[in-house]
């Protein structure tokens, strides 16, 4: 339910210092441990962060642009056309005043947006469920199983600071601010169609509403430009018109078969030894179809639902690379509102210490993780 303590304004530094420095925290805890697991297996925590999977894509296209591709032995053509600009972009701005490398340079990227989507994150759970709620959300949005991908040079960070900032424009009715961040999303990863479409269904039921502007009219007119830039750009490019775009995703094997790839993955490890794998996989489907329908009964707004619904679709039922779907559903972030606001019930001692557990144990992971097989 919302509540009255809320600010009547974006929640300036001071009320959102508690949400950010708990997030510095989390992905401190996370560093460390990384750095610790590094030191006894000899392998380089920069390394993982800034030179592996699509980090060196995302470098590659800072230092040369477009352009790069890798014929598989099988024929499949992986070409740096998947990725999307912003990233890149800003890799390159950062590192040709510094000297850094563009790994690095997306290392300062993804710390800061880390903190801008803390921020994002903090600013609508606050408006909707006040500022414990906020706080709590934030720190469970850090201490995620996957949390470590935050302080990687990918775009995950930057693209749920985008998203979070775009909503909470719509939900204060603040549509040429929507429109842009939207845009912004659209140029960071394709999931950005998931805040466009929630720009503008809460635009079409705010002017139902008889709420009609300009700005309105302008927030949608500017959200999905983003996005249409890009993808009319590679359709030109590969000279595959409107199609074009996924053409280039097929080569790397993505798609959209609503899930029947994935459900064949989970059936192969529940036919195989890796059974407990299987059960896990299906344990954690169910999880987060659970948690979509707590933000359905906890009636939060439809640009929220549009948004989290669309972005949980896309995850679960891509067709490739099922290894990333835990990574894919980090921008997911009001899936945690229920959680965040059921943990603020609880007395202050008890839901640090939950949300410590937690944050030790994403920690250890994430240590596991990336040393091992990673984020494809």
């Amino acid at each position: 339910m919302p509540v009255d303590d809320v600010p009547a304004k974006v929640p300036g530094p001071s009320r959102a210092a508690p949400a950010l420095a708990a997030f510095a925290a989390v992905r401190l805890l996370g560093l460390a441990v990384l750095a610790l697991w590094g030191a006894a297996a000899g392998s380089s925590p920069h390394t993982l962060l800034s030179a592996r999977w699509d980090s060196l894509w995302y470098a590659r296209i800072a230092a040369g642009g477009y352009g790069y591709e890798v014929v598989l032995p099988n024929g499949a053509v992986h070409s740096n056309l998947a990725f999307f600009p912003l990233l890149p972009w800003l890799e390159r701005l950062v590192a040709a005043p510094s000297g850094l490398s563009y790994g690095s340079a997306g290392l300062v990227v993804s710390a800061v947006a880390g903190l801008a989507a803390a921020w994002g994150i903090f600013a609508v759970a606050d408006l909707r469920y006040g500022r414990r709620a906020g706080v709590l959300a934030v720190a469970l949005w850090a201490a995620l199983p996957v949390g470590i991908v935050q302080s990687m040079a990918y775009s995950e960070s930057l693209f749920t600071a985008l998203a979070a900032w775009a909503l909470y424009a719509v939900l204060r009715g603040r549509w040429i601010a929507a429109g842009l961040l939207a845009a912004g999303a659209g140029l960071t990863r394709p999931v950005g169609a998931a805040v466009v479409l929630a720009v503008w269904v809460a635009a079409a039921l705010a002017w139902r509403r008889g709420e009609r502007s300009w700005r309105t009219a302008a927030g949608v007119v500017l959200a999905p430009l983003g996005a249409a830039a890009y993808v009319l750009w590679v359709g030109h490019r590969t000279g595959g018109g409107l199609l074009g775009y996924l053409d280039v995703q097929a080569g790397w094997g993505n798609g959209f078969d609503g899930g029947l790839a994935f459900a064949r993955f989970i059936g192969a490890r529940l036919a195989s030894p890796a059974f407990p794998a299987g059960v896990a996989l299906i344990a954690g489907v169910a999880l987060v179809l659970w948690l979509y329908r707590l933000c359905v009964r906890d009636r939060q707004p439809v640009a929220l639902l549009v948004y989290c619904g669309i972005v949980v679709a896309l995850a679960l039922c891509a067709s490739g690379y099922f290894g990333s779907k835990p990574r894919l559903l980090l921008p997911a972030f009001p899936l945690l509102l229920p959680v965040a606001v059921a943990l603020a019930r609880w007395r202050t001692g008890r839901a640090a210490g939950a949300v410590g557990a937690l944050a030790l144990a994403s920690a250890v992971y994430g240590a596991f993780w990336l040393n091992g097989s990673g984020p494809p």
